[in-house]
């Protein structure tokens, strides 16, 4: 598909959630859905390891070279919000070395509810739940689950085996986000990986026309880090982003309230 002058170089969408939610099986997903139709990179955020691209490159979902990985040696929601510098020279490296691409997808590091990207490093975002996480989580609210350009409840088909209302947990998710778009998925459903793929087009085809806006799903709320070589046994660790003046505060408060 030839690019809009709008647009001169690819959508960049980022797949956030917490561990275990399965943000690399919805990347490969969308690679499978997409790949003959559009030219698609990966870049994959964990602290210390490449697992999630090495999973990817062995899926077969893409060539191997077009899965880059980023190891952030730090808080995972620091290199996709407060210093983007990383993910953003993985992101023009890959431009760069397989010009033209359509879609660049950067997955988070997995860590908990309250993971967002910067709108300076992703077009758009895609926010993943799972039933098994339990089918209240969604009432759970957060800046991902609230605001994010798409949020999934992911692996539907396990419903059955973990107690979960699908259709309640999707309800939960819609009064959450005032009115945006809640997919149910499961890689196994025809039905709903055309939804995913159809959704992935839409936002490309806005972005390409100009008229996609990156939005801003706001702070993430603070959170514990486990640290051994803390007395405390780790810290606190909260982001607070100003996007008016692109200005970004690390508060790092170390309680002992914070382990509870």
């Amino acid at each position: 598909m030839p690019d809009s002058p709008l647009a001169p170089r690819a959508l960049r969408l980022g797949v956030a959630g917490p561990v275990g939610t399965g943000k690399s099986s919805l990347i490969a997903t969308v690679c499978r859905a997409l790949a003959t139709d559009l030219r698609l990179g990966v870049i994959t955020n964990d602290i210390y390891t490449d697992e999630d691209a090495r999973f990817l490159r062995s899926a077969g979902v893409l060539d191997p070279e077009r899965i880059r990985a980023v190891e952030t040696g730090a808080c995972p929601h620091t290199a996709i919000r407060d210093d983007i510098t990383t993910n953003l020279l993985a992101a023009e490296d890959l431009e760069r070395d397989f010009a033209p691409l359509d879609v660049v997808l950067i997955e988070s590091g997995g860590d908990n509810l309250t993971a967002t990207f910067s709108p300076a490093l992703v077009d758009a975002q895609i926010f993943v739940l799972d039933v098994a996480g339990g089918g209240d989580v969604a009432r759970k609210g957060g800046p991902g689950i609230g605001r994010a350009d798409l949020l999934v409840v992911n692996k539907t088909d396990l419903a059955p085996y973990v107690g979960v209302d699908v259709a309640q947990m999707v309800t939960d998710a819609e009064g959450a986000r005032d009115g945006r778009a809640v997919l149910a998925l499961s890689r196994h459903d025809a039905a709903s990986v055309a939804a995913l793929r159809a959704w992935v087009l839409m936002i490309l085809a806005s972005h390409r026309a100009g008229t996609h806006i990156a939005q801003d799903p706001g702070p993430m709320a603070p959170h514990f880090h486990a640290d051994d070589e803390h007395p405390e046994g780790g810290f606190v660790h909260s982001h607070d982003h100003d996007a008016a003046d692109a200005t970004h505060v690390h508060d790092h408060s170390r309680t002992q309230a914070a382990r509870r």
